[in-house]
């Protein structure tokens, strides 16, 4: 793409007002940006309302920073960085077919990756920022053995759940494309800070993916509706946990809105963070209990299917576990609901020396976790999720 056609499609996705819809709507009457702003304004009134067309007409006054930002990221990425308008031959089919496709696409990741896209069957995995301890280990596991299968993870980088599924996609080390995170700022920011490693390694491994404008920050707007491009690239989504309000229910709204599946995980009856999964499972969610669910879904048969006729699929995800008769009596006496030292010590009869050691034993194990208000929960590691 020759610098005037950089120009013009960055002038139009920085012009005020226009968006996805308005400037879809003129790419289809006009044709490529350049043409578009060849139009006098009666033809754009045409088009759009009074206030838009002016504001066609107009160059926006950072349109010269930006380009040169742009450029200089394009240039200075080591061929790792990509610019893809609407008009691109490359462009994702799958958001062809969403509700407002972008305009463009910034893309961070090898040329390997991003050839492998059109080709990797793909899942979104979802769910809370502030999971319980066995709600991210769900999500490790279930997005390891899904990447094991040939399926490349879906999510957004945001603490929690999504960060969770993007490690666990990058455990299996012969993936072309592990996994693909949608972000919610320009791609010359990472967000949350915390995860300059992460965003490195999915870079490294997968692609990193934006609609904003190089510099864009973290507004509270951009993650609501980047979500309709997590669920867009991905054939389903997975809601591991998420509480009523949780953003985690908007992609998977979107999720069936573009006929997709939506599969959740239930949890305790007892926990806030299942209250969003459960509401799904209602309105007609998949219950998963284990990957096998998933690979037995329409959309994933296939690969299932050639999995089984080459000897070959997603490794087992029981965690090899020797704990001792003292162990495996407080996890039985704990349940899979979150309990208190008081409940602990009321079924067990031990008393509060020998809890406590038997509990720090089992979280350095891993096989338990700390929640808020004095409460452990398991991290089950003596079932499969896979079978």
């Amino acid at each position: 793409m020759d610098a005037t056609e950089l120009s013009a499609w960055l002038r139009l996705q920085l012009t005020p007002g226009i968006g996805s819809v308005h400037g879809l709507r003129l790419l289809k009457a006009f044709g490529l940006p350049n043409a578009i702003f060849r139009q006098n304004l009666s033809a754009l009134r045409s088009m759009l309302p009074e206030r838009l067309a002016q504001a066609v007409l107009e160059v926006p006054p950072d349109l010269t920073r930006s380009l040169r930002t742009l450029v200089h990221w394009l240039d200075e990425g080591g061929g790792q960085n990509r610019l893809v308008t609407l008009g691109d031959p490359s462009y994702p089919t799958s958001l062809l077919n969403i509700d407002e496709p972008p305009l463009m696409l910034y893309v961070q990741g090898s040329d390997a990756a991003w050839h492998a896209l059109e080709q990797t069957p793909r899942i979104a995995i979802v769910g809370s920022r502030n999971p319980t301890p066995q709600g991210a280990d769900n999500a490790r596991a279930f997005a390891r053995s899904l990447a094991q299968a040939g399926i490349s993870i879906v999510s957004g980088m945001a603490l929690g759940v999504d960060a969770a599924a993007h490690r666990g996609a990058l455990e299996i080390q012969d993936s072309a494309l592990a996994t693909i995170a949608v972000v919610g700022t320009g791609l010359d920011r990472v967000y949350p800070a915390q995860h300059a490693k992460l965003s490195n390694a999915i870079a490294a491994r997968g692609l990193l993916i934006s609609e904003y404008p190089l510099g864009s920050a973290p507004l509270a707007a951009h993650f609501p509706r980047r979500n309709r491009l997590i669920s867009g690239l991905a054939r389903a989504t997975l809601v591991v946990e998420a509480a009523l309000q949780s953003g985690s229910l908007i992609t998977a709204q979107q999720a069936l809105e573009q006929g997709k599946d939506v599969f959740a995980i239930p949890g305790s009856i007892h926990s806030t963070q299942a209250r969003g999964c459960h509401a799904l499972i209602k309105q007609g969610a998949q219950l998963v209990e284990c990957v096998q669910d998933i690979l037995d879904a329409p959309g994933f048969q296939t690969i299932h299917a050639l999995q089984a006729n080459s000897g070959s699929g997603p490794e087992s995800l029981t965690v090899a576990a020797s704990a001792t008769d003292a162990n495996a009596a407080l996890l039985d006496a704990l349940g899979f609901d979150p309990g208190s030292l008081e409940v602990l010590q009321s079924r067990t009869g031990w008393d509060t020396a020998q809890l406590q050691a038997q509990l720090m034993e089992l979280e350095l194990r891993g096989q338990l976790g700390r929640l808020p208000g004095g409460l452990f929960q398991r991290i089950d590691g003596n079932q499969s999720i896979l079978i």
